[in-house]
């Protein structure tokens, strides 16, 4: 069932869309002082909706928890990745020590060097990384940012294919549009409008519904397929999907068999190996969220681990002292 509705405007009223339905609480010495709102899909293991909050079939753009399906269409295009290096096509890494030097490794692999990727110079995603490479004088580089993972496979595949390595984040290029394929596919439904993400990659849109059906489709794949294949790697190798100090690689270590992958202004989908899954967005893109809804949308579900609440924890703080929260609403 939805929590939100849309009423008809009477004559000479201006149609207004209903705000989305506030998942997160913002709860600071006892006091509510802001809240987040957004929209949130669960669907069963059959697939059905078993809880919707907002409107969960409006386009989105899923930013980086499109990645699978990124991952999946460089397989298909005929690149044989796997282990940790197909873990780091699908990866927004933390640009951890570990994550550079495969990306690396995997540019002199196939004869590729860091200047040909297209992603932005950037430093370290985790803070904590962030604060060592910044000590040790280096500076913002191409191979640091997050999605170079992605940005190595999809040029190795290009050139492996002999299709232009210039024009590989244009969206009519072969490679994109084979992932385009890949997430309708998946969702169950067409791209409904295609953007640029942060790294310069074409960002496809589907609704939240769609999403969840996606990664519910990759942990229930044929085993040896694209879609299985991505699943297994991420799902075996968490740490270079994101980063040591990371909640998707902590749900997906402590977890078994979960797949997660969060992207950015606050989405996350995950599935469960049984086919159990969630979408959400938090409406003003408040990654602070992302925990607290997550936390609470997978113990709904029934899952019962330490990471859970690990996860789901975001305190406030007054000087040096925890004084609040940001807690689920729902």
């Amino acid at each position: 069932m939805s929590a939100s509705s849309n009423s008809s405007p009477t004559q000479g009223e201006s149609a207004v869309a209903a705000a989305p339905p506030v998942l997160a609480e913002v709860v600071r010495s006892g006091f509510v002082e802001g809240r987040h709102r957004g929209s949130l899909v669960v669907l069963a293991a059959d697939g059905s909706v078993d809880l919707a909050l907002g409107d969960v079939d409006a386009p989105v753009f899923p930013r980086s928890s499109n990645k699978p399906m990124q991952a999946a269409g460089i397989l298909r295009a005929g690149l044989d990745l796997s282990g940790e290096r197909l873990a780091l096509a699908a990866a927004s890494h933390s640009g951890e020590t570990f994550h550079r030097d495969l990306v690396l490794k995997m540019l002199a692999e196939h004869g590729l060097t860091s200047a040909q990727l297209q992603c932005p110079p950037d430093l370290p995603l985790d803070p904590v990384e962030r604060d060592t490479y910044l000590a040790s004088g280096a500076v913002a580089d191409r191979i640091v940012m997050n999605c170079s993972g992605k940005h190595t496979a999809m040029l190795a595949v290009c050139a492996q294919r002999g299709w232009p390595l210039d024009t590989y984040l244009d969206a009519e290029h072969p490679l994109q549009l084979l992932i385009r394929t890949v997430l309708e596919e998946a969702a169950g439904e067409p791209v409904a409008a295609v953007g640029t993400d942060g790294c310069g990659a074409p960002l496809m849109a589907v609704g939240l519904t769609g999403l969840a059906r996606a990664f519910r489709s990759f942990v229930l794949a044929a085993s040896g397929s694209a879609e299985r294949r991505v699943a297994d790697a991420m799902r075996a190798h968490p740490e270079y999907v994101a980063g040591t100090r990371r909640p998707d690689t902590w749900l997906m270590r402590e977890v078994p068999g979960t797949l997660s992958k969060m992207g950015a202004e606050a989405v996350q989908a995950v599935a469960l190996p049984d086919g159990r899954a969630l979408a959400f967005k938090i409406e003003d893109g408040a990654t602070r969220a992302l925990g607290p809804v997550l936390a609470r949308t997978l113990s709904l579900l029934g899952v019962d681990a330490p990471v859970v609440a690990r996860i789901g924890t975001s305190p406030l703080h007054g000087g040096d002292r925890e004084v609040g929260e940001i807690r689920a609403a729902f």
